[in-house]
């Protein structure tokens, strides 16, 4: 399926910004609602603490099923079917191999690109939200929250609801995918520009792997494993390093 656009009823290129938009920001709201009526008594802790381990964890977990169910919605009301408008289909071997391999290659660089020019390869906003899970004993939910529930919110939206509302041609497809990474990148202002650089180049990569599969069930894997990495490195970070 390599380079293929499915041809999928879908809605056009603003009513899919517009959607995402919504999307986005109802599960933001519905996250901030739950925070704000669970912890209203700590709620000057949370604001002095935002990357607070249990409130990274609330926001993960509530934020993204909200906005898959509002994207669902949407698929459903453009009249077509979600497993091939947000492209939900099985890669082929050679694809994952493909992925896989690319992935650990820039995973590489990028570590080495960062250790060379004197970045820390964990941010604060990592080994924050780390130590503080681990003090309230959620850190378990956290890292569920990271590693799964975050990588397919995320692959969804934009790798699933955008690319397939972007790349509507072949010649659209690559414009879409620099547009999409620029979006997920300025999606995580946790980070600073360095980190932010590491997730556009990141988003290239997946959204080159989603063109070239046709599935972001391949993409949600990378993301996955991206993550995984990340929060081994913050696990060694603070248990060795710290």
């Amino acid at each position: 399926m390599n380079g293929t656009i499915a041809a999928v009823n879908r809605w056009g290129f603003w009513a899919t910004a517009a959607w995402a938009v919504v999307a986005f920001l109802v599960g933001q709201f519905a996250a901030l609602a739950v925070v704000v009526l669970w912890r209203s008594a700590k709620l000057n802790a949370v604001l002095d603490t935002p990357y607070d381990g249990i409130l990274v964890t609330l926001f993960i977990f509530i934020s993204n099923p909200v906005s898959v169910a509002v994207l669902w919605l949407a698929v459903r009301l453009a009249k077509s079917n979600a497993v091939d408008y947000l492209a939900l289909h099985w890669p082929n071997k050679r694809d994952v191999i493909t992925g896989l391999i690319v992935l650990v290659g820039i995973i590489a660089l990028s570590d080495a690109l960062l250790y060379v020019s004197g970045h820390a390869l964990v941010t604060t906003f990592q080994t924050q939200s780390y130590s503080t899970a681990l003090a309230e004993g959620w850190l378990p939910a956290m890292m569920f929250a990271a590693i799964i529930v975050a990588p397919a919110g995320e692959e969804i939206m934009f790798r699933g609801f955008l690319f397939g509302g972007f790349a509507r041609s072949e010649r659209l497809v690559w414009p879409a995918i620099v547009v999409i990474s620029v979006l997920w990148a300025a999606l995580h202002l946790q980070y600073d520009w360095t980190g932010m650089l590491q997730i556009f180049v990141i988003g290239l990569f997946l959204g080159w792997m989603r063109w070239r599969s046709n599935s972001t069930l391949l993409t949600l894997l990378l993301h996955t494993l991206f993550n995984l990495e990340g929060t081994f490195e913050t696990v060694l970070q603070m248990r060795f390093f710290s």
